[in-house]
């Protein structure tokens, strides 16, 4: 593996002042440069859409290029079969995908409970905040 899909959906450009003290202050260029330092020789290839139909593009680059891919689907985690699908045609590759979340979904607001992407994930980590993003790359490093 030379190279990991860092995917990040709606708003998350806006990580380090949208909801500090839901998101945290950190922004992704932050998690960018804590990723990179823990990779160890591979690439972080960092990406952010608000577009659902570019990040379903990306997945598809990923089951193309067979490259392992860390995603944040944010508000299309409840609601985007299509995303689903893209996700699981990459897993169904046997490429991983782990699902991350920067906040708990669980101890949020009841329509954040329901995750149509985790059943199609490999795993799924939320809770740590930009810490989610560290132990994904962890696993995907281990071969996930």
């Amino acid at each position: 593996m030379t190279r990991v899909l860092v995917l990040n959906g709606p708003n998350l450009n806006r990580l380090g002042t949208r909801e500090p003290e839901v998101y945290g202050t950190q922004t992704l260029d932050d998690i960018r440069a804590m990723l990179a330092a823990e990779a160890s020789g591979v690439e972080i290839d960092l990406r952010q859409s608000n577009d659902e139909a570019e990040l379903i593009g990306w997945l598809h680059e990923a089951v193309d290029a067979r490259t392992p891919v860390i995603l944040n689907p944010a508000a299309f985690t409840h609601y985007s079969y299509a995303l689903r699908d893209a996700v699981a045609l990459v897993t169904e590759a046997g490429v991983p995908v782990i699902e991350v979340h920067l906040s708990n979904p669980h101890a949020r607001e009841a329509f954040r409970h329901n995750s149509v992407v985790s059943g199609v994930a490999t795993g799924v980590i939320a809770g740590f905040g930009a810490d989610s993003y560290r132990l994904a790359l962890a696993q995907v490093l281990r071969g996930a």
